[in-house]
């Protein structure tokens, strides 16, 4: 299989400060994930001022009277301070990577020299804004939390229509809770959605822990998403559904192994690895008791043990009738 692209979203973690997104990479450079994510927003085009929080903003905010887009003004950062991280990722060699939010965030990432547009799950149903990134990107991957196979299917046209071909979009099955209970996650879509559309689908995951998204990789996702911060007790509305720097290694770590594990030939044969132990595990057509030349084998006299470097147990029906053509000990391996 191809190499899986993991994506460590920063997200808003760094809380509007350049300085703390700029460890955010670095931790995602340790991990040693593929791309390093941020979000891409102007507050007062990406909701009213009537928008409420929603509950698990509150919750992980601790603040029910501040309004969404008082919050998301603390956590945007200036298209200088985008600038500098992007300069940063270069100089750390990890890819920047970012989510618009907004039609002018669309155009400024373009600008930013990004090639590819992530079209995050609260946009699925932006007609304007899915005509705008499909006629700026031709390469793009659609976050689907919240979403029906229909409301998918409508978004892919857009795309389809704007010239972008099946094998440049990438699906991402999506949640969107924070944190997402388990008995929601419901990883089977992402094989409906790929079944459906044909086109590359992973997973973009809410849940706590890293078990889920290791499971989308076993399952054929070909790209994960997942949340990560610098410490999950910092304010701000994902801190509690994101990975710890330990965690976002262990992850990775993991989706890697996965990859090894489930990239072979597909064919059932031994391994090189195991050829060793073939004559060690299995067992060999042996004397039970002694045995003199000229003495029928029988099941009374012969029977299995290893090693297996003798005549195959499979050949059991050949040897017993046979006649012993020498002297054989108890244990001996026998010979025909």
């Amino acid at each position: 299989m191809n190499k899986v692209i993991i994506i460590a979203e920063a997200g808003v973690n760094h809380n509007g400060d350049i300085e703390l997104a700029k460890k955010l990479v670095d931790i995602a450079v340790e991990a040693g994930v593929d791309y390093v994510k941020f979000q891409t927003f102007k507050s007062e085009s990406l909701v009213s001022k009537f928008a409420e929080k929603a509950s698990y903003q509150i919750e992980n905010t601790n603040d029910a009277f501040e309004s969404q887009l008082q919050m998301l003004k603390k956590l945007e950062l200036s298209n200088s301070e985008h600038f500098e991280l992007v300069q940063y990722c270069n100089n750390k060699n990890i890819s920047f990577f970012s989510t618009a939010f907004d039609l002018e965030s669309l155009i400024f990432l373009k600008e930013l020299g990004l090639n590819i547009v992530k079209i995050p799950s609260g946009e699925i149903t932006n007609l304007p804004y899915l005509r705008k990134a499909a006629s700026l990107f031709k390469e793009v991957i659609i976050s689907t939390g919240m979403s029906s196979m229909v409301e998918i299917e409508e978004a892919l046209d857009v795309f389809f229509q704007a010239g972008i071909k099946k094998n440049d979009i990438t699906i991402l099955h999506c949640n969107t809770e924070y944190p997402t209970p388990m008995s929601d996650v419901n990883l089977n879509a992402m094989l409906t959605i790929q079944k459906m559309f044909g086109v590359k689908v992973g997973y973009s995951d809410h849940t706590l822990g890293i078990e889920v998204p290791i499971a989308a990789v076993a399952m054929g996702g070909i790209m994960i998403e997942k949340h990560f911060t610098l410490d999950k007790n910092l304010p701000g509305p994902d801190q509690l559904a994101s990975l710890e720097p330990d965690e976002l290694k262990n992850m990775v770590y993991s989706i890697r192994n996965i990859e090894k594990a489930i990239g072979g030939t597909g064919i059932k044969e031994p391994s090189k690895s195991e050829m060793k132990n073939v004559s060690i595990a299995r067992k060999s057509i042996v004397a039970k008791t002694d045995i003199v030349k000229g003495e029928v084998f029988s099941e009374g006299n012969i029977t299995t043990k290893r090693p297996g470097n003798g005549i195959s147990p499979m050949r059991w029906d050949e040897i017993i009738g046979q006649t012993a053509q020498k002297d054989f000990k108890a244990d001996d391996c026998i010979e025909f």
